[in-house]
């Protein structure tokens, strides 16, 4: 039993650890509202693919910060804050 919880805490470690590196690597992911275009997908009367208006959520960018980058700069700068 001790077995099994220490291949698990080990395996969740493996995880949080490859998700800090492609935070470090790689802090923005694409978005989640646009898919990464910057704007939605819409279809014409014909059933023709245009481009939609601005997405609201990354500003057109198609790109937003990942939550574990978001919460390194969020410590990072409270850091810096309580060390001045």
């Amino acid at each position: 039993m001790t077995l099994l919880i220490l291949a698990a805490m080990a395996a969740a470690l493996l995880v949080a650890l490859v998700y800090a590196a492609l935070c470090a690597a790689s802090p923005f992911g694409d978005c989640r509202k646009c898919g990464g275009f910057g704007f939605k997908v819409v279809t014409d009367r014909k059933g023709k693919a245009k481009r939609g208006k601005q997405c609201r959520r990354c500003r057109g960018v198609g790109k937003r910060v990942r939550v574990g980058r978001h919460l390194y700069n969020v410590g990072k700068r409270t850091w810096s804050a309580g060390t001045n």
